[in-house]
């Protein structure tokens, strides 16, 4: 309160209402490859149309499958997923000029190619996303009323028959390929299928009719031939002059966009429309009738999901006039080409298998900050050429992410050929293997992870069935497993098992890989692997809930595991707001105030036995005040999942009472 000099009243207020938040529990994490979407970012999704309509569907690879439903069965459970495409090795955007380059995502395209830097290595326009994928585009520019439509573009020098495909004309240096034309006297449409401006001729075929069929009827020598822009019909009139232009008395500025699946490779359909975009300004000072921006390069920067601008055509800009900056005002003379301008993209490729060290530098640069992105469950996928020591590498580096920020669980499964035998070259199947092998398989590559209490190990591969390519692809478990605990969270609270009939169902599976007998049950649990069962009629299950922990400790079950995860995660948020207070008994009873309802909570639903908050002067000793430190203890007393059921059956003779027996049993 500040000191007064006069009489008066002076009111505050002091906010002693602190509580401990509510910390998420249930968002996963997962890095891997992609055919679409942005690369080196995280983006949040909630369910698999998110997922497609993000990161597009999985190619009819094993290798794409594998990342792809990891990614899905994982959002299966109810929960959302932070997915980040890798950078892999060769990764590249299709482009106008079939030059190599990768833009990885927004904010890499705005440093390195918005203002025009790469026009000359990949021309006037790139896909949006690195990917084979991005050779499927085209983009279709028309910026002049001559090239939206003319009606006298030429005439016929020969007379043609019906059926006739080659048009024989007195000029064909107007038309291109997919341009519409119609002749004079003649109400069929049809579409330019090929131009020979050497001979003179195009070829034709008539609209809404088979493939390849000619002229419907004869047509005399000297007819006018009318064309028109292959979208003519998407618009209501040809490009002009935009609002923007006609203040500044300027010349016509606007242009046409349409975004075309020319190969179908996205749609399905070959020539479908992805995206148009009418009466766009080649003036960068152009305004929409909202006020926004109506500069071309923007309009498509702020509304493509396939593309972005990266550069100027010479047929509508100078070279005089073309500058990175895009200094170009609505009083700018823009040339107007008399014909429509097409950029088929290409160089576009998927890039390599993701490696080992690709994997864990997403993992690290992304997930690595428990400041800045919150997640539960780290979700390793698969390992790239089935190799041993990669998978040791990349889950000793997920469980010591998972350490370091000690907020989530690292979460993997055995190696592919553990669980299904190697590939035999000839044939391309699987060799096959017994049920003791791959038990022992699973044990001998889980045996060479880090223990710790942060990582959940389980047992096998799942088999399932890839709606996008009508195929069975086999991934590895973990996503499931990962979601199952996801799930508890949701049906319970965190700090309940996931295993078992109750909450350990997993979902979509037709079979396991490896589907272990209580002996090999046996054996996985006690090397810290986590059996996957299918039991006939009661579904396939998480039959285990133990960490990779191999000492005995309370930290061994994932359900303890969790429960501390929460409790640390909530209280050290509750806690900031004790920073640069006082060390004195009111901060240390309001912290107490905070911490132990919320505990008392944690205990009623079940979370743990007892507890005890020790936060007063025996542990803020003078020493502890005078380093500007501040102490709380907090002793839990967890609760524990029933592992083992020890039932006993006891017969007895008729006249014994059974109080007389209960204590030899």
């Amino acid at each position: 309160m500040a000191f007064q000099v006069s009489p008066g009243i002076q009111v505050s207020e002091i906010d002693l209402t602190n509580v401990v938040p509510a910390v998420s529990s249930t968002t996963g994490a997962f890095a891997g490859s992609f055919q679409w979407g942005p690369v080196d970012e995280v983006i949040t999704v909630s369910d698999g149309k998110g997922l497609v309509d993000s990161f597009y569907e999985p190619a009819n690879t094993d290798s794409s499958a594998e990342d792809f439903y990891t990614a899905e069965s994982f959002l299966k459970y109810g929960s959302s997923l932070r997915v980040v495409r890798i950078n892999t090795t060769g990764l590249q955007n299709a482009n106008a000029s079939a030059g190599t380059q990768l833009i990885t995502n927004e904010t890499n395209y705005d440093d390195i190619a918005k203002d025009g830097q790469l026009a000359a290595t990949i021309g006037k326009f790139t896909a949006r996303y690195a990917g084979a994928l991005g050779n499927s585009l085209k983009v279709s520019v028309c910026a002049s009323a001559d090239a939206y439509s003319k009606s006298a573009e030429t005439t016929l020098s020969a007379e043609e028959v019906a059926g006739q495909t080659l048009i024989s004309v007195t000029a064909a240096d107007g038309f291109i390929v997919r341009d519409i034309v119609e002749f004079a006297n003649h109400d069929t449409l049809y579409r330019v299928t090929a131009v020979d401006t050497g001979a003179d001729t195009i070829t034709v075929s008539a609209l809404n009719q088979p493939t390849g069929t000619g002229l419907t009827e004869t047509v005399p020598s000297a007819t006018s031939v009318a064309r028109s822009w292959e979208f003519y019909n998407l618009f209501n009139k040809a490009p002009g002059k935009s609002q923007s232009a006609l203040k500044a008395g300027g010349s016509d500025d606007e242009i046409h966009i349409v975004v075309v699946d020319e190969d179908g490779d996205i749609t399905g359909t070959a020539n479908t429309v992805l995206e148009s975009y009418g009466f766009v300004s080649l003036a960068s000072d152009s305004k929409d009738s909202t006020g926004n921006s109506n500069y071309y390069r923007d309009v498509i920067h702020n509304s493509s999901k396939y593309i972005y601008w990266t550069g100027h055509s010479t047929a509508m800009l100078t070279t005089a006039s073309e500058t990175r900056t895009h200094l170009l005002s609505a009083t700018t003379a823009f040339l107007r080409p008399s014909t429509p301008e097409n950029s088929s993209l290409s160089a576009g490729a998927d890039g390599s298998a993701t490696t080992a060290g690709q994997k864990h530098a997403a993992w690290t640069t992304h997930f690595g900050d428990a400041e800045s992105i919150d997640l539960s469950f780290l979700i390793m996928g698969s390992v790239a050429g089935d190799s041993l020591t990669d998978w040791t590498t990349m889950v000793n580096q997920g469980i010591l992410l998972a350490e370091t920020r000690k907020d989530c669980m690292f979460v993997a499964s055995p190696l592919r050929k553990d669980c299904l035998g190697t590939t035999n070259t000839e044939t391309g199947h699987f060799a096959p293997t017994n049920e003791s092998n791959r038990t022992k398989n699973v044990i001998a590559t889980m045996n060479t992870a880090s223990s710790s209490s942060y990582c959940v190990f389980d047992s096998t591969w799942v088999y399932q069935y890839d709606r996008f390519n009508d195929r069975y692809v086999w991934i590895p478990a973990n996503p499931h497993t990962a979601g199952i605990m996801a799930r508890s969270d949701l049906l319970r609270d965190p700090w309940f098992s996931p295993a078992g009939f109750s909450r350990g169902q997993y979902l979509g599976i037709t079979k396991l890989a490896h589907n272990p007998a209580q002996s090999s049950r046996d054996d996985l649990y006690r090397a810290r692997v986590n059996p996957v069962v299918t039991f006939p009629g009661q579904g396939t299950v998480l039959f285990g809930d133990k960490t990779g922990l191999t000492t005995t400790s309370a930290f061994d079950r994932i359900n303890v595991r969790r429960l501390f995860i929460v409790l640390e995660k909530a209280i050290a948020t509750a806690a900031k707001a004790q920073l640069f207070e006082y060390n004195d008994a009111f901060t240390r009873a309001q912290f107490r105030s905070a911490v132990e309802p919320f505990l008392r909570d944690v205990k009623n639903r079940r979370g743990l036995t007892d507890y005890s908050v020790i936060c007063d002067e025996t542990n803020n000793t003078d020493s502890v005040i005078d380093r500007n430190e501040f102490v709380c203890s907090i002793f839990i007393k967890p609760a524990k999942s029933i592992n083992f059921i020890t039932l006993n059956f006891v017969a007895t003779r008729s006249g014994v009472q059974f109080e007389e027996v209960y204590s030899a049993v």
